[in-house]
């Protein structure tokens, strides 16, 4: 799902890549005006899921170099043209081994990547942003910075110089058949929160229809001029199940 909300343009984008063994889900976030975001946003997908198709790993450290290549080709690109010069984007990679069933997770910015079990938050990634540091402190909680004023501020994002760049990859999560995977820009998160994801999650009986859900509610929870929003859902089932889900599932 991406829609452009309540803005002129759509600067996030998605993907996905899959050969019998892994999955390479995204979601990028652009910002930067005049077109430049979603050239920023698109230029990182590109890169990204075409690097990893040439040799699928789930290697940490692979994974942390598809960023870093990623955020070098934005930067590249910034000099082409004046109204790109500012162009960023964030970005959120989640790789799935089919043969291990372990996932890892890798973000810059504030792009986000949920793990539910049993339709609960399970894992999360934590942003680069200022009112993620307050909360890790202990000045404000979760729902403290969905409301936040300075909730945008960025303190890292895809076409920043490498100094200024900050990558998390996440150790290997292990999956287990019911859990469920969703990538998502702001825009989602954060009109909805986590316990909406939740209360949405445990009705769903779909990952079609709990996306038709989740913009249903974006778009009723947004504020006026409200942010593209994006999500990709990625379900988890036994091969027992797997069997009596029709293609359409």
């Amino acid at each position: 799902m991406s829609k452009q909300g309540g803005r002129n343009y759509n600067e996030d984008v998605h993907g996905h890549w899959h050969d019998g063994q892994y999955i390479a889900c995204i979601v990028a976030d652009g910002a930067g005006g005049h077109g430049g975001g979603d050239i920023a946003a698109d230029t990182a997908r590109s890169v990204i899921l075409n690097a990893f198709a040439m040799q699928p790993r789930m290697e940490r450290d692979a994974l942390r170099s598809l960023l870093v290549q990623a955020n070098a080709a934005v930067v590249a690109r910034q000099s082409e043209e004046i109204k790109l010069a500012t162009m960023r984007t964030t970005v959120v990679l989640a790789v799935v081994d089919l043969e291990s069933n372990q996932l890892v997770l890798a973000h810059c910015g504030d792009s986000r990547a949920y793990v539910f079990r049993d339709a609960k938050v399970y894992a999360r990634t934590a942003d680069h942003s200022l009112v993620q540091q307050m909360v890790t402190t202990g000045m404000i909680d979760d729902e403290g910075a969905r409301v936040h004023p300075q909730r945008n501020l960025l303190l890292s994002a895809l076409g920043s110089s490498y100094e200024e760049l900050e990558i998390t990859v996440s150790q290997p999560i292990d999956i287990l058949p019911g859990d469920v995977l969703l990538l998502c820009s702001d825009g989602v998160w954060e009109p909805l929160g986590d316990a909406l994801f939740e209360q949405s999650l445990i009705t769903a009986p779909s990952p079609r229809t709990w996306l038709h859900e989740l913009d249903e509610l974006v778009r009723a929870n947004a504020k006026p001029g409200y942010d593209n929003y994006t999500a990709l859902t990625l379900w988890t089932y036994s091969d027992e199940v797997v069997t009596q889900i029709s293609p359409l599932e």
